[in-house]
């Protein structure tokens, strides 16, 4: 269960949540389960692109303050040195720039969530193949 403040907890369980469904869908059993799966895919995409976009946040807000003062913000990385500055800019900038492949790809998953609801499936029970049972007594020619 999430946790809502702890995000390493969370993200351990976000990862345990993704290696189990990758797991469970190698086999549908029920093909009317694909709407919900992608619809669930796509809500948790959506997350996953704010999630990083907020973690460049951190380093963008300290990178361009030139490191804040630990007393004001603790939270914050307090860059002593330029090379710490370039190292935030640089994660800043794959994290943001993940977050946007992440969009396009969710928006990917919903196009497919879309066109998965005009699919029918059917779900009903195969029509038996077995001949029909003729009694011998009936007229009619024999070959």
């Amino acid at each position: 269960m999430p946790t809502f403040n702890a995000p390493a907890t969370d993200a351990d369980e976000l990862r345990e949540a993704a290696r189990g469904l990758a797991h469970a869908t190698r086999s549908l059993g029920d093909l009317t389960e694909i709407y919900a799966v992608l619809g669930s895919i796509s809500s948790a995409l959506a997350s996953m692109s704010q999630t990083l976009h907020q973690l460049g946040a951190v380093h963008d807000n300290s990178a361009q303050s030139g490191g804040l003062n630990p007393a004001q913000n603790p939270r914050l990385v307090h860059h002593t040195a330029y090379a710490d500055r370039a190292a935030s800019y640089q994660e800043s900038w794959e994290l943001h720039r993940a977050a946007e492949m992440i969009h396009q790809v969710a928006a990917c998953v919903d196009r497919a969530h879309q066109i998965e609801a005009t699919i029918a499936y059917d779900t009903g029970e195969p029509p038996s193949l077995a001949p029909a049972h003729r009694p011998s007594s009936q007229p009619g020619l024999s070959l």
